[in-house]
């Protein structure tokens, strides 16, 4: 009887341990490019974190909204996360400036995980800012592939590659920073930089 007891234990105490890394591991994600994050974002806006309240199983913070950039034709007065980080929860500063990408949940609210581009808007260059209105948007036919090691094979003409999406010092390259993937004349996509195509 006490062998079966202590290989019951046993056994719950493996199923729990697998179920903590399961839970450590749940909200492991890569670098999103701030393009497809635009692209795959229900709203898209800058704001100033103003409040923070601790609600049963979230964190809501109110926020004072700057600009939209793409959402509902409204103003959004506060954004939604979960209160774990092992639920892909964020923390955000009081009194920061951000720029958000998230999700609308269906009762409207709009709200933030981890994998979302959430960046300090003082961080941003001027590219990103200006393409936030002029060049993400165009670019939402195309598709970035991230691109781990070369070589990596573009499957379809709307595909760009993100070679350098993570650099040795955990930053990602000037892709990121200073490229989008837009439509050429011919229906396929490229990097662009300026004026002029990049290579893919």
């Amino acid at each position: 009887m006490t062998r079966y007891v202590s290989s019951c234990f046993i056994t719950l105490l493996v199923l729990f341990l697998w179920r903590v890394e399961d839970i450590a591991e749940a909200c492991r994600c890569s670098p999103p490019h701030p393009q497809q994050a635009f692209c795959d974002a229900d709203i898209v806006i800058r704001a100033k974190v103003v409040g923070k309240k601790a609600l049963s199983n979230e964190i809501k913070y109110d926020i004072q909204q700057i600009k939209m950039f793409k959402g509902p034709d409204r103003v959004i007065h506060a954004v939604f996360t979960s209160s774990s980080p092992a639920s892909c929860g964020v923390t955000l500063e009081i009194n920061k400036a951000y720029l958000f990408t998230g999700s609308m949940n269906t009762d409207g609210r709009m709200h933030l995980v981890m994998c979302d581009f959430i960046q300090y808007w003082e961080d941003l260059n001027g590219t990103q800012k200006k393409s936030l209105t002029q060049r993400y948007q165009s670019g939402c036919d195309c598709t970035i592939i991230r691109c781990s090691s070369l070589p990596c094979p573009v499957s379809a003409p709307d595909e760009c590659l993100w070679t350098d999406w993570l650099l040795a010092d955990g930053q990602s390259g000037p892709q990121a920073k200073y490229s989008a993937c837009l439509k050429r004349s011919d229906g396929s996509c490229s990097w662009y930089s300026g004026m002029a195509p990049s290579k893919k």
